[in-house]
């Protein structure tokens, strides 16, 4: 053999580099031991301690250099979702709000008609939005323009009236893209200053998408928000009601909707579509109240509140902004209505004719916060656009630096906002043309406050307060820090790991690991004898320490599906020892001694050894490359253990074998139970092939009929939903949850027994097509009240004790989010085993061909069971 002090060189020197990487994931878990010790169950205490020492050096490697424990801990292994807990979230950019934008969102029917074309075709179509778009554009109308459309004051130096089509369309795509990568680097950002340890935050290859894992998540609902939130902060300057400016207004779009109502009773003449609308949702609205008259027996009060309602149809939803004593209120409140009732009040407001008596220099925003404890009720202010194009004249672009800090009268938390130089001279202005009114500061379309103005502000500062809690200051000081989101960013795909099923997971993968490699380290005993097979013992046992110190070194994230690709390494690392082996016993029976046996074995063996490997690492670079999260944690442990099985079972048992010669032992590659099996096998396998093509047909013609007529029982992960593994105190049946759910979503949900009898996967596809996060939040709720009701969980759990105490994990996935997936991503693992078979089968003769299948077959199902049944 030679060069063999350069491969034990090698060896020596790939063996010190996992040694000294896994030692950094040793010493963080001997502090965090430490800390838990410390704190004796007192988690606040754990990580007050874990806090403490995050600047003192815990590891002295060699005296050289010296580790702080976040030094180390940034080094250790990475443990994925799956097996530590925490969250992971596929975010995507709406190309579509992008493209709206660059428009400054024109009102051009071919353009919006395209945008929705375009949405729709994105469903069942490989090519990008903008793509999309502009097909859609020109077969609606191919004489139209885009140039007239894009033409913006943000687009001047790029677009110009005479630009064609494809050139305004290469504009688009050029600024979409750079607004996804700044996209991309805002979330970054905010999952930096939010202080999660160890965070993956990757594109995806579909435009716009995001994935973002963040592990030891605890708090979904604020993860969201902070990764949603658009940060659009604007500073809008306000009407007034000691002025008369805004009750006029309001009382003429009150007669244009009794107007509206009034043709609309008497059939005389066609209306909107809006107003119906809006006199349908104002119906809704009052319904409540005349019900509570009505069962009181009160008909004169009823009578009066249906007058009322038809003279003051706007006021019957929205209480106009008055004091006690019947005086108008001072300030830009236009009025005030029940959240049941803002819906109403906006469609009215979104009237074609209520629009025409509006001024086009004001327009209505709510406010994000109630102003009652019960959370019901929010006030409309009156905005006052003073700019041509309609933007604010100060917004969140300015901003330089923002803090969580308090009121200088209290202790509510508040955030503290400082601008660049020329924002701090347009805050100056402003304020100055506007002491004795409010300025109103809105975050992505709602009133967060709307201080009065006592007198003009230099220096650029300003703050928003009203806000809840610290953590909410923090969340959003961090928002806007970052900087603002071009576009809104949706939740299309959604997964939560509870740190207990994080826990187990370890647990049976470990377990499933440990029983897989210790039968195929007696198997190979058995079968190769002890000198062979403890060569081949070796030569796993290294492969395994490779594997997990080279995932150490290149920061890899170690997942379910990662162990799952050691498992099946296990199995398929010893094929090219039992390769190599059958080909030494055949040079050994053509009568070579043994030295020259083994040497031409190695040599013969090579060819069929790297064509399996290669047809397998390829595949495992294309699930790396087109996967994401699980399937690209197997790939990477894949291909990791495809190079490193080489190196140990070539070289390393070949050094093994040349030691042992050098000392003149004798070595034997089979035992005497073992020697004859299948050695004489003659079966005729082309003589049966009529058989096989029979029974091969029959199959495939099966097989297309099942397709055909039963076709495929999607789940989640193509068809859209939202799954929840839950787990209750005592054994449940599967009908009696899902009927018990069924009266809360509408259908039943698919329900199934998931591990014990105690623990359920729930299914549902209730409100699918919308991914907001005040729909997730009402899913969750529904949930709860569903099992509260059928009574598999107390009325006095709350929403945070599901989470902590019940809900093991959830998963999101919007519909059709991953049908452009490729099917044979998620398959192709469970026929990675045939390639290095069929490479044998070709490459050498059927009787080293027939052992070596045999084996091979053997050892896959002995790495395999265990797992299946973990």
């Amino acid at each position: 053999m030679q060069n063999k002090g350069l491969i034990r060189i090698f060896a020596i020197l790939l063996a010190l580099v996992c040694v000294y990487q896994l030692t950094f994931t040793y010493v963080a878990k001997k502090v965090e031991k430490d800390a838990r010790e410390y704190a004796q169950g007192d988690k606040m205490k754990e990580l007050v301690y874990l806090d403490s020492v995050s600047g003192t050096t815990v590891y002295n490697f060699l005296g050289l250099k010296h580790y702080t424990y976040k030094d180390v801990k940034a080094l250790e292994m990475n443990l994925g979702l799956d097996l530590k807990g925490g969250m992971n979230v596929t975010l995507e950019v709406s190309v579509a709000d992008l493209i709206k934008s660059l428009s400054n969102y024109s009102t051009d029917t071919t353009f919006n008609a395209a945008l929705a074309r375009a949405t729709k075709m994105q469903r069942n179509s490989q090519d990008d939005f903008v793509t999309l778009f502009g097909k859609a554009f020109e077969d609606i109308d191919p004489n139209a323009q885009l140039a007239a459309i894009f033409s913006t004051w943000e687009l001047k130096d790029k677009v110009k009236t005479t630009s064609t089509n494809s050139e305004v369309m290469q504009v688009i795509r050029t600024e979409t893209n750079a607004a996804i990568d700044n996209a991309f680097q805002i979330i970054r950002s905010r999952i930096d200053r939010f202080g999660v340890a160890q965070p993956n935050i990757q594109k995806l290859q579909t435009p716009g998408r995001i994935l973002v894992e963040l592990p030891g998540i605890d708090n979904p609902e604020r993860v969201r928000k902070l990764l949603q939130g658009t940060a659009n902060l604007e500073f809008w300057e306000t009407y007034d009601n000691r002025n008369n400016e805004i009750s006029p207004v309001l009382m003429q779009i009150n007669e244009v909707i009794k107007e509206v109502q009034s043709l609309d009773e008497d059939k005389e003449a066609a209306t909107t579509e809006e107003a119906t609308t809006a006199t349908a949702a104002a119906d809704t609205a009052s319904n409540s109240l005349l019900n509570e008259m009505e069962s009181s027996a009160d008909t004169a009060a009823v009578d009066q509140m249906a007058d009322f309602k038809k003279q003051y149809p706007l006021f019957s939803v929205l209480q106009p902004a008055t004091t006690p004593d019947g005086q108008v209120y001072p300030g830009p409140i236009a009025g005030t209505a029940h959240f049941k009732d803002t819906a109403a009040v906006d469609a009215y407001l979104n009237m074609p004719q209520v629009k025409a008596v509006i001024p086009r220099s004001m327009k209505f925003m709510w406010t994000s916060k109630p102003i009652d404890e019960g959370g019901n009720y929010f006030r409309l202010i009156a905005i006052k656009v003073t700019g041509r194009d309609g933007r604010a004249p100060l917004d969140g672009g300015v901003i330089v630096d923002a803090r969580q800090d308090y009121e200088q009268f209290g202790s509510r938390p508040e955030v503290s906002m400082t601008m660049d130089s020329e924002g701090a001279k347009t805050w100056a202005r402003l304020t100055k043309d506007n002491v004795g009114k409010s300025i109103a500061i809105v975050l992505d379309g709602y009133v967060r406050s709307y201080p009065t103005v006592n007198g003009e502000i230099t220096g650029g500062r300003s703050s928003i307060t009203g806000l809840e809690s610290v953590e909410e200051a923090k969340d959003l000081a961090n928002i806007l820090k970052s900087g603002r989101m071009p576009a809104p960013a949706h939740i299309i795909q959604e997964e939560i790991v509870g740190p207990s099923l994080g826990q187990e997971a370890i647990n049976s993968g470990l377990w499933s690991f440990v029983i897989a490699f210790a039968l195929v380290l007696v198997y190979m005993l058995f079968f190769y004898s002890k000198k062979a097979g403890l060569a081949a013992n070796f030569a796993l046992i290294a492969n395994l320490f490779f594997i997990i110190g080279v995932l150490a070194s290149i920061g890899a994230v170690l997942t379910l599906p990662g162990i799952a690709g050691i498992v099946l390494t296990i199995g398929m690392s010893v094929d090219a020892n039992v390769l190599i082996y059958e080909r030494i016993q055949e040079e050994i029976k053509s009568g070579k001694g043994l030295k020259l046996a083994i040497t031409d074995g190695y040599k013969n063996a090579y060819s069929a050894i790297i064509d399996g490997q290669v047809t397998t690492l390829l595949t495992g670079i294309v699930l790396y490359l087109f996967g994401s999260g699980p399937i690209k944690g197997f790939a990477t442990t894949l291909i990791i253990g495809i190079f490193t099985s080489l190196f140990s079972a070539i070289f390393l048992t070949r050094l093994t074998f040349e030691r042992q010669l050098s000392k003149g032992k004798n070595i034997t590659f089979t035992s005497k139970m073992t020697d004859h099996w299948l050695r004489d096998a003659k079966i005729k396998f082309l003589e049966k092939r009529k058989i096989a093509y029979v029974i091969s047909g029959a199959l495939i013609v099966i097989s297309l009929l099942s397709i055909f007529t039963r076709g495929f029982n999607y789940g989640i992960d193509f068809k859209g939903g939202r799954t929840y593994v839950v787990r209750f105190d005592e054994d449940v049946k599967v009908a009696e949850v899902g009927k018990a759910l069924a009266g809360v979503y509408g259908e039943a949900p698919e329900v199934k027994t998931f591990g014990g009898n105690n623990q359920v996967k729930i299914t549902t596809e209730y409100k699918i097509d919308e991914l907001s996060t005040e729909v997730d939040e009402e899913v969750d709720e529904l949930m709860l009240k569903g099992l509260q009701q059928g009574g598999f969980i107390g009325n006095d759990v709350t929403m945070a004790k599901f989470d902590s105490d019940f809900r093991m994990s959830s998963q999101k996935v919007g519909r059709c989010d991953d049908r452009h997936r490729l099917l044979i991503v998620d398959h192709l693992p469970l026929h990675l085993t045939s390639f290095p078979q069929l490479a044998v089968w070709f490459g050498c003769d059927h009787r080293i061909g027939a052992r070596y299948y045999h084996h091979s077959w053997i050892l896959l199902i002995i790495a395999w069971i265990p797992a299946i049944f973990a």
